[in-house]
């Protein structure tokens, strides 16, 4: 895990931070002894790992000197330790999210959130919870919903938002209206101070101590500086800059406590871990509601939407607890990712130019409708009748807020290196200015060229606005010019400059401009009193760096692409675009010398979407292994680093390359999931490709790149092969040859399979001829290891009346004579990319015909079937392989076509009933293109059936990922999240699943066999 340190260089500088910043070798060394000594956590010093967490989700990149996960909250306080000894700065990270640069460093970065996550307790009476930092908030919400409570600070990142992250910022989240910031929802915290001791912080009056220390000298200064505070602190509830000077004299328009009392844990909170490092907090809860409503207000322009937001605010009684802005430019955006298409298409009427979502709370559905119907009649009184798309159902709401809470990320989709900026986006005035600030906002943008992307926590006026910039080439200059005229706006309508997503490297030189000399000396004099040896996060809030120093950005002035010559085609990445016409260029225009491979990759903007552990695919090796190494978002970095040079001449042959996609499964679950379109799957096929085609390939490799071309012989020889499954000497002797896990069974080979014992299926002049007639073609997994399925397939096809042409390289042939064809799908999972175009090739001119001729060409396996309308788009063949993919369809979701076009009586009039529970595990490549809906749609054909789709990620078989030794057990572990827990509390139900890896998984944790859905039906068929 850990790689040797670099030899010893001379340091240069005398000043720590200077020191640590060029990286002294001879500190990293002795750091990263004494963590290995001392702790079991991971002490990752390679330039990979430091790689990975140079970057947040800011447009910042600083290379930490090596970075320390813990096992355990105390190993924290040993590593704090050890730094305090040899003067090495601390960063502690949660969930890598920041938009400013909070949790970026050259000192050592902590990271929280793999180990240091724990729920200490919760008093259900008192409603509070007392948790470590990294424990991310969904966790905590998810632990908290039986008792009926939740922690309502909801933040959009709440899925990858650690505790400690969330006090550390003082985060707000879309429901602040109701519930307020971070610092209005905590009671306590126990910390380390920058000494080693350990302080507790809670109530002033009742406070001893180290706590009651700072306590007094923070009194003291604010007591001093009153007239200052008066006079210069914002009056706005969304202030998170600088340091909480003002819990003796607030300021904002919601005071800190509700009884005006003094909380010292309110001095941490928004101190971005410049004072203390966090061991505990204690969190206020609050009753979950009942119910709520939700009222899509559409607007035909931007302007109203502004203002109208001080008239909704009015509304509700107290049951108001959100009102949030989605702009044109989201909505256009999201209804181009498949997630997100049909949630926005239910909530808006046309296109309109803005939409606020308007949310009510409460315990009764009854009195909210009632306020949602003074919604629609302020709206009609503002001039904008039927305006208002009304939401009551749970779970379309659930939908929407999701789309909601991606706004940041979605953004970021924008192809081209122009991208929305972060740096301004939190500026918050007074309600009653919005509609005036945005407008002059606008103008500032179109002065320098460009527009704006906005969507804003309107009930509270905040704005998230992010100006579209190229950071390679001017972006820098422009985003201080936007800078300084947003902050005079800011002024003019005494707003905060920094309301949400805190200081950081963006917007803490800005501290002095907002507060004033006077207490910029205070914060100094408060960072002193608790952090003397500066060790806490240096440059943060006190002598931050400039906002505009590129030298800290990830596109820092000598950042470059290698040349590279890529196997598949990345030019629709490869384009540049124009924030103002919204145009993008031609694909392949875009300057990238890695003709747009790294462009692809540079969408990623380290959002951490992927950290999720709810509904959805992504990312199931990180799920199981919580490495930053095994992230979506870990790989698309490594990538970024190898293709800029950054992990040294090997580039995407290096072995820390290698290593961090060694776990990728190719799942698909980031193609959908990942609202900036990261497909890692297609990304780990090109960079296989470049690595290996100057490594070479392996044995195993080759051999399972070639399976398809060799099963049709192996298949004589499977009683033979067979036996492997059935000595255990022989598995062992396998695995040791092959790489294969003796532990698991392989595929079962068939003397007799589909190809070689079936005459089925009409020739293609008659299938060509026919009004009903399909093509069916069949794979190899499915020809040759489990002919049943497709048997079944036939069958299904055949009893619902239609014409069945089996595809093959003889297609005039039957039975024996035809020769099986193949996508290609094993050689590009081997990185043999030419190869995969040979087998494609052949494919798309055998099923040219059919799909000129409109005929649905239908597959069984998702990853074959599937690939079809993915890589092989993409492999270079033109205008052919665009025509056969747009009419090739997996069985099920042909099935689902023809039952929504009432073609399907005949087969629904031959299925008997069943009186089983009927269990649905969904491919991978099935939910990143949308189609389980359809699936289940098809089962619930069957008279009787209830069928549930089980809530899973990959099943982590992934093709021979689950049968290669170094996998297997990760493999399992996958499954054991949730897919096999819920096979086995379910014994009596049918499973059904449709991927042969799928169902392969299954037999091996369960012992139990589940069925492809043509198995189902053929199974469920009274002929």
């Amino acid at each position: 895990m850990n790689a040797p340190l670099p030899p010893t260089v001379q340091l240069q500088s005398e000043d720590l931070y200077e020191k640590v910043s060029f990286q002294s070798n001879e500190v990293a060394g002795k750091l990263a002894a004494q963590l290995r000594q001392n702790t079991q956590g991971d002490v990752l010093f390679n330039i990979a790992d430091r790689g990975r967490y140079a970057t947040d989700a800011s447009i910042y990149q600083q290379m930490p000197v090596g970075v320390f996960v813990p096992r355990s909250v105390d190993e924290a306080g040993l590593a704090l330790d050890i730094c305090r000894d040899l003067d090495v700065p601390i960063v502690a990270r949660g969930g890598g999210t920041s938009q400013c640069g909070q949790t970026v460093g050259a000192g050592l970065v902590i990271d929280f959130s793999k180990h240091v996550r724990n729920i200490l307790e919760i008093d259900t009476e008192k409603q509070q919870a007392v948790v470590e930092p990294g424990l991310v908030l969904d966790h905590l919400n998810a632990a908290l919903k039986p008792h009926g409570l939740w922690y309502p600070v909801d933040v959009s990142t709440s899925a990858q938002a650690t505790l400690g992250g969330m006090a550390g910022n003082n985060s707000c989240g879309s429901r602040s209206i109701a519930y307020g910031n971070m610092v209005h929802n905590l009671l306590g915290m126990q910390t380390w101070m920058a000494d080693g001791s350990i302080a507790d912080w809670g109530p002033y009056a009742q406070s001893i101590g180290r706590a009651r220390t700072a306590g007094d000298f923070v009194r003291n200064l604010a007591e001093r500086l009153q007239p200052d505070i008066e006079a210069n602190w914002p009056k706005v509830m969304r202030r998170v800059a600088g340091y909480n000077l003002d819990v003796f004299h607030p300021q904002s328009e919601r005071p800190y406590t509700s009884d005006q009392s003094v909380n010292l844990a309110h001095l941490l909170v928004g101190s971005e871990g410049t004072l203390a490092l966090t061991r505990s907090l204690t969190l206020k809860l609050s009753r979950l509601p009942a119910t709520k409503v939700l009222g899509v207000v559409n607007f035909p322009n931007f302007h109203q939407a502004m203002d109208s937001a001080r008239h909704i605010v009015k509304l509700g009684d107290g049951c108001l607890t959100a009102v949030e802005l989605v702009d044109r430019t989201m909505l256009e955006l999201s209804l181009k990712n498949p997630s997100f298409a049909p949630m926005i298409r239910s909530s808006i009427i046309g296109m309109p130019d803005a939409v606020l979502l308007v949310e009510f709370s409460g315990n009764d559905k009854k009195s909210l409708m009632a306020h949602l119907a003074q919604l629609v009649e302020l709206m009609a009184d503002l001039g904008l009748p039927g305006s208002v798309v009304e939401l009551t159902d749970d779970a379309a709401q659930k939908n929407l807020w999701e789309v909601r809470k991606a706004g940041l990320n979605i953004m970021m989709s924008l192809r081209g290196d122009g991208k929305p900026v972060s740096f301004i986006e939190d500026c918050a005035v007074p309600l009653e200015h919005l509609a005036e600030y945005t407008a002059a906002l606008t103008e500032v943008f179109e002065r320098h060229g460009t527009r704006g992307t906005w969507y804003a926590h309107a009930s509270v006026g905040t704005l998230h606005v992010r100006p579209i910039l190229d950071m390679r080439r001017d972006g820098a200059m422009k985003m201080r010019q936007i800078a300084e005229q947003a902050s005079e706006l800011v002024r003019k309508f005494r707003g905060a400059y920094s309301g949400e997503h805190g200081d950081g490297l963006c917007r803490g030189e800005w501290i002095r401009w907002q507060f004033g000399d006077a207490l910029m000396e205070a914060f100094t004099d408060i960072k002193n009193h608790f952090d003397p040896a500066n060790l806490l996060c240096p440059q943060r809030i006190i002598a931050p760096p400039r906002m505009d120093d590129q030298s800290l950005m990830r596109f820092s002035p000598s950042y470059r692409v290698i040349e590279l010559k890529t196997g598949l085609d990345w030019s629709h990445w490869n384009v540049q675009n124009n924030p103002l016409t919204e145009q993008v260029s031609e694909p392949g225009s875009g300057g990238d010398p890695a003709q747009g491979f790294a462009k692809a990759v540079e969408m990623c903007n380290n959002n951490g979407h992927c950290r999720k552990f709810d509904a959805g695919t992504m990312c199931p090796s990180y799920r199981v292994t919580r490495d930053e190494k095994h992230l979506t978002r870990g790989r698309a970095n490594t990538l970024r680093l190898a293709l800029s040079g950054q992990l040294g001449t090997e580039g995407l042959s290096s072995k820390e390359l290698l290593d961090s996609l060694s776990m990728c499964v190719g799942c698909k679950g980031c193609k959908r999931d990942c609202p900036t379109g990261v497909d890692m799957a297609r990304m780990k096929i090109e960079a296989t490709h470049q690595a290996k085609t100057r490594l070479g390939w392996s044995w195993r490799d080759r051999m399972i790149a070639s399976l398809p071309d060799h099963a049709r012989h192996l298949a004589r020889l499977a009683p033979l092969l067979n036996l492997r499954n059935r000595w255990n000497w022989m598995a062992l002797a396998m695995e040791k040859l092959t790489g294969f896990s003796a532990k698991r069974n392989l595929p079962t080979w068939q003397s007799q399979h589909f190809f070689n014992r079936s005459t089925l299926g009409v020739s293609s002049k008659e299938v060509l001829q026919s009004d009903r007639g399909v093509v069916l073609f069949v794979d190899s997994f499915n020809g040759f290891f489990e002919s049943s399925v497709a048997l079944a397939a036939y069958k299904v096809l055949h009893a619902a009346g239609y014409l069945v042409h089996i595809a093959s390289r003889h297609p005039h042939g039957h039975g024996q004579n035809k020769g099986h064809l193949c996508c290609g799908r094993t050689y590009l999972s081997t990185g043999m990319i030419d190869k995969a175009r040979s087998k494609a090739s052949e494919l798309i001119e055998t099923l040219l015909p059919f799909a000129n001729k409109g005929l649905p060409i239908i597959g069984l396996e998702p990853s074959c079937l599937l690939t079809l309308r993915d890589e092989v788009q993409v492999l270079g063949l033109g205008e052919p392989a665009r025509k056969v993919g747009e009419h090739c369809v997996l069985l099920e979701e042909f099935l689902s076509r023809e039952l929504q076009a009432n073609r399907l009586e005949v087969l629904r009039s031959k299925l008997v009933s069943t009186t089983r529970p009927i269990l649905l595990h969904g491919h991978c490549h099935q939910k990143a293109f949308g189609l389980m809906p359809g699936v289940m749609e098809v089962i619930r054909m069957i008279p009787g059936a209830t069928v549930r789709l089980i809530e899973s990620s990959c099943c982590g078989m992934a093709g021979s990922f689950g049968y290669e030794a170094e996998h297997q057990q990760a493999s399992i572990d996958m499954a054991e999240l949730s897919l096999l827990p819920t096979i086995r509390s379910s014994p009596d139900a049918l499973l059904v699943a449709d991927g042969t890896s799928c169902r392969s998984q299954i037999v091996h944790g369960s012992n139990r066999q589940a069925v492809h859905v043509a198995q189902l039906l053929a199974d469920h068929l009274g002929l």
